[in-house]
């Protein structure tokens, strides 16, 4: 089993694959300790041929596999697509078009929540994926014959995953509920992420307007220095001291220092002195230019009564349908719909989830179907006037 280290071969194989209806593609990569994701192989394949990409040969220009990429008549088949996409938007500066993920596709026939591939193919096939070389440090060479056949078995077996995903879905005519939820997945933006954005990554409750504009600061430095240095965001500065000084606001050296977040002596590094300066731009914002900070809306009283009948509904139309639940509604989507009804702006009053379960859901909480116990299953029956 040979890797493709050559120009020649590449583009060799990327022109068998260009002719191809579909490919099935996957990664392998290493992000423990840098910002971006080193690559290290990548696997593709079809029903005639397959091969393995060396990104790491000497001299190799991964230009064709970009080609490919980009060609629209081309379906690119992954499974759980979004770091591969990541991978692919920071080398070749493009997203993948047109895309087909499996894990969201399962989820919409029915096999449950976020299902891993090794169960799906074991699902769809039969077969028992051996996932005893999932810990391999992708970037040593050479690669074993084992560590080879494995990184195949990713993409070979997605060949038939992928046949039977797509027949089920035409069949149920629900190919457009698909098209509908890989939209975020090929959007530009979900992966162009702008460093001034990078505090909504942050699971964060503040209580002021000038801790909300330093944690958008120093959050934004964070990532530029991160992305400058490519290592992880914790290693130039965690999460929880991000918190604490939007807390604290240490303006100096000393004060920064007498956080419990920060390594002791680190105060005192240019690091450290870049974000005292950042620090205390946000602390000179005028008063009345401080960002607003978000609203957490609160259920209306009465509400979570209501809520816990709209997911006993989820679940029944779920079962139904055949669809995984979270497919249909979040929780954030039921607590809306039982606050605010049909004025709720969430994806389950959208779309094909709002013909699937949102209309149910709204006629529910009008009162103009109930549930109703019987034969020891709940059934959903229209109300009695």
């Amino acid at each position: 089993m040979n890797l493709i280290q050559t120009q020649a071969e590449l583009e060799d194989a990327i022109a068998d694959f260009e002719q191809a209806d579909f490919v099935t593609v996957d990664t392998e990569f290493i992000r423990e300790t840098t910002f971006w994701p080193e690559l290290c192989l990548i696997q593709m394949a079809t029903p005639e041929r397959n091969a393995l990409i060396d990104p790491l040969a000497e001299g190799l220009d991964l230009a064709p596999f970009f080609r490919l990429m980009a060609n629209p008549s081309v379906m690119k088949v992954f499974h759980a697509a979004r770091q591969d996409i990541e991978i692919i938007f920071h080398l070749g500066g493009l997203v993948p078009s047109p895309v087909f993920d499996s894990q969201i596709a399962a989820m919409v026939c029915g096999f449950g929540e976020s299902v891993s591939y090794d169960q799906l193919v074991q699902k769809i096939t039969g077969a028992h994926l051996d996932k005893s070389s999932r810990f391999t440090d992708w970037r040593h060479r050479p690669l074993s014959d084992k560590q080879l056949e494995y990184a195949l078995a990713d993409v070979t077996y997605l060949i038939p995953v992928y046949l039977h995903l797509k027949s089920q879905l035409e069949q149920e005519d629900r190919a457009h509920w698909l098209t509908e939820e890989t939209g975020i997945l090929t959007a530009t933006e979900t992966y162009d992420l702008k460093p001034e954005d990078a505090w909504k990554r942050l699971k964060m409750r503040l209580r002021k307007p000038v801790e909300l504009a330093v944690v958008q600061h120093v959050a934004a430095w964070r990532e530029r220095e991160a992305r400058s240095r490519n290592v992880p965001r914790g290693r130039v500065l965690k999460d929880d001291a991000i918190y604490e000084i939007a807390q604290q606001q240490p303006k100096d050296a000393h004060a920064l220092g007498r956080l419990r977040t920060t390594p002791k002596g680190w105060e005192r590094s240019s690091t450290a002195t870049e974000l005292l300066a950042v620090i205390n731009t946000a602390l000179a914002i005028p008063k009345d230019e401080m960002p607003k900070l978000p609203r957490y809306a609160q259920p209306a009283e009465g509400t979570s009564a209501g809520a816990e009948l709209l997911k006993v509904l989820l679940r029944i139309v779920a079962e139904q349908q055949s669809v995984a639940p979270k497919m249909l509604a979040s929780s954030d989507d039921i607590e809306q719909i039982a606050s605010k009804g049909e004025d709720a702006n969430v994806p389950a009053l959208q779309g094909w989830r709002r013909e699937v379960f949102g209309e149910q859901a709204l006629k529910l909480i009008k009162g103009q179907v109930a549930l109703k116990f019987e034969k020891r299953r709940i059934a959903v029956v229209e109300a009695q006037g």
